[in-house]
């Protein structure tokens, strides 16, 4: 009976266990199945922290391309007409000018020794008015039949009058008596009709438009005001066309000797032709100068100007490449470098541009010197100092300022093709060091 109860007892024991077991078992296929959701959202967890991060990665590198295009944007709006090449006229905002000479001790306007331009009069004035005596100053007596001599004389120098010079040319005829021919005198070849205007006004009107750069339409208005004159900006236009015809040989004469001059400076600036943009091609000598306007700015302008292809001199110039492939041999303008060195200093605060900037204008001041003393050029040990001085500004300068690497392609963004765009104060190095030679050509 006993052994029966024990074996009921451990049935029962055993069905427990069993249930335990069993539970146990579903537990363990809970926890395996939880295990494996876990695992699965372990995995899209890391996917998607991968894809982040090459999303974070791609943001970053459109970050530094922002915040670069923004740097170049502030540098763009940086600069004006004392640290770039651009003209006064494009300078937006009112600025303290400075200039790029340093300091002197010398007090500002005319020094001792200079001979000055002040007013003069002249002997033999248009008019003259004498302010007689009529009373005396102290006893009011009549002075009037008195003797006077000069006591002073003051002159006024002045325009005259608003008033037109009217010429009238009139052609005389007679009769031959002999042979009853009728004769008429010729007129002069420049009076061509009933009315025109002379010599004089288109001569003002084309310098206006021309010279002083006034538009046509201020142009009108002006020689209204100043000397009634109705001028219509049509009549200025053909007075000007008309001096262009005037001048093509002098224009001949003048590209001449600009093509025999030993030195020839070029540059090149945009204008309005109706609505188009042309360029104005400058190539002048300390006393002459043309101007030449094409459409284009490059080699096609330049060889249909006419002076660039043939002259044979050195040329000073702002490092355009169109200007390379001449037979006249090459010098970069230093006063262009020196207002792009105005721009690092001021806007990136890089040192060695003010010590480059110092540099040139050293060198500058040793050739006028030398000039001076009657010698052809720096002598031999003084230029080596300065080339050596040359050399070490530019290796600091590009210490400070790295080679940009072209950035790893990623698969969300393809990096751009060509080389990567270098900072102004690197690309100014790279023309400092390669083109040294054309830097520096005036010293040697």
């Amino acid at each position: 009976m006993r052994s029966d109860e024990e074996l009921s007892q451990l049935r029962s024991d055993n069905r427990i266990l069993y249930a335990a077991l069993v539970r146990r078992d579903e537990e363990l296929e809970q926890a395996q199945q939880a295990n494996q959701v876990l695992r699965e959202g372990l995995k899209e967890a890391i996917a998607s922290i991968g894809t982040l991060q090459e999303q974070v990665k791609g943001l970053q590198a459109v970050i530094q391309a922002q915040q670069e295009h923004l740097k170049t944007l502030e540098q763009q709006q940086a600069k004006d007409s004392h640290n770039s090449s651009l003209p006064p006229s494009s300078d937006r905002f009112v600025r303290v000018a400075k200039s790029l000479r340093e300091k002197s001790d010398k007090k500002p306007g005319g020094q001792r020794g200079h001979p000055g331009h002040g007013l003069h009069q002249v002997e033999m004035p248009d008019e003259i008015l004498v302010h007689r005596v009529e009373h005396c100053a102290h006893c009011q007596h009549d002075l009037s039949a008195a003797p006077g001599r000069l006591a002073e004389k003051r002159q006024v120098i002045d325009v005259p009058t608003k008033r037109l010079w009217i010429t009238e040319h009139q052609a005389e005829e007679k009769r031959c008596p002999a042979c009853q021919h009728l004769t008429r005198a010729c007129f002069p070849a420049d009076v061509r009709a009933p009315a025109q205007y002379g010599t004089g006004i288109q001569t003002i009107a084309t310098y206006l438009v021309t010279g002083q750069v006034v538009p046509y339409v201020r142009a009108s208005q002006l020689l209204h005001d100043l000397f009634g004159v109705q001028l219509s900006p049509a009549s200025i236009a053909r007075f000007v066309q008309d001096c262009h015809h005037h001048l093509a040989v002098w224009e001949t004469q003048l590209k001449a000797t600009l093509l025999g001059a030993r030195v020839l400076h070029q540059d090149e600036t945009g204008m309005r032709v109706g609505k188009e943009g042309w360029w104005v091609h400058v190539c002048a000598t300390n006393q002459l100068t043309h101007y030449g306007a094409h459409p284009k700015r490059g080699r096609e302008g330049m060889d249909a100007i006419g002076i660039a292809p043939l002259f044979e001199g050195i040329s000073v110039h702002d490092g355009l490449p169109s200007y390379q492939g001449y037979r006249f041999s090459e010098a970069l303008c230093n006063v262009h470098h020196l207002r792009d060195l105005t721009f690092i200093e001021e806007e990136l605060k890089q040192d060695w541009a003010k010590e480059m900037k110092e540099l040139l204008l050293f060198m500058k001041e040793a050739v006028e010197q030398a000039r001076v003393r009657g010698q052809p050029e720096v002598e031999t040990a003084a230029l080596a100092a300065l080339l050596t001085r040359y050399d070490r500004i530019v290796q600091a300068g590009y210490q400070i300022n790295p080679l940009v690497e072209k950035p790893p392609k990623t698969q969300q963004y393809k990096r751009l093709p060509g080389k990567p765009k270098q900072s102004p104060a690197r690309n100014l190095l790279d023309r400092f060091s390669t083109r040294k030679w054309e830097v520096v050509l005036d010293v040697y």
